[in-house]
């Protein structure tokens, strides 16, 4: 292979694996993602919750078997974070490889896996939040954080909210969109390092 039709291989895979990761970011992370992983996986802290429902314990403290059993809060945040990144990531290569294949390119299961361990890992790491957090202070975002944020309207009694309240974090606030903003642009250097690893085995990856 030329260095010229390397470099085009190249450019090609990286531009086609950076528009799939963008473009099911959205639907991996909010589409399929749990409504309750999406509460909880934020969790944190040593007190203990319910490790069925992520409650806390002194909400019922008389209940028994599987329901009774309990963890610390960021025990339970950890898990559900950790369930959230496993449906994202497999809808994340589940993309990856229909198109790929599709248009008759194979990339090698290293390649493919060691992209997606990026994705998956740096993932994680920031739906638990603190991290994140972490990042926009040392990035000078504090103030826009604490500036954008949305009032979520009331409802009624029993349900989760009801009074009105200030959110910090969802959607439509400057956090979440900070989140998405890392989520994509990890996303392209995932992209690189897949394309380059796929590269290096020189092997024909056409599929004839």
């Amino acid at each position: 292979m030329t260095d010229h039709i390397r470099a085009i291989e190249g450019l090609a895979l990286v531009a086609a694996l950076t528009a799939v990761f963008d473009g099911v970011h959205g639907f991996g992370d909010h589409f399929v993602q749990r409504q309750h992983d999406a509460v909880t996986k934020g969790m944190h802290g040593s007190h203990l919750v319910n490790k069925n429902d992520g409650s806390p314990v002194t909400e019922d403290p008389w209940r028994h078997g599987s329901e009774g059993r309990t963890c610390t809060a960021s025990a339970y945040g950890r898990r559900s974070v950790s369930r959230h990144v496993a449906s994202y990531s497999a809808v994340q290569l589940a993309s990856t490889l229909a198109v790929t294949r599709t248009l008759g390119y194979r990339v090698p299961a290293t390649a493919l896996l060691t992209g997606a361990a990026i994705n998956a890992i740096t993932h994680g790491i920031l739906d638990r939040r603190d991290p994140l957090l972490w990042l926009a202070e040392k990035t000078g975002k504090t103030g826009y954080i604490k500036h954008a944020t949305v009032v979520r309207k009331a409802g009624g009694e029993g349900t989760a909210y009801p009074e009105s309240v200030q959110d910090e974090s969802g959607p439509g606030t400057a956090l979440m969109e900070l989140d998405e903003a890392a989520h994509r642009a990890i996303g392209v250097a995932a992209a690189l390092v897949t394309t380059w690893i796929t590269l290096r085995k020189g092997a024909r990856r056409l599929r004839r």
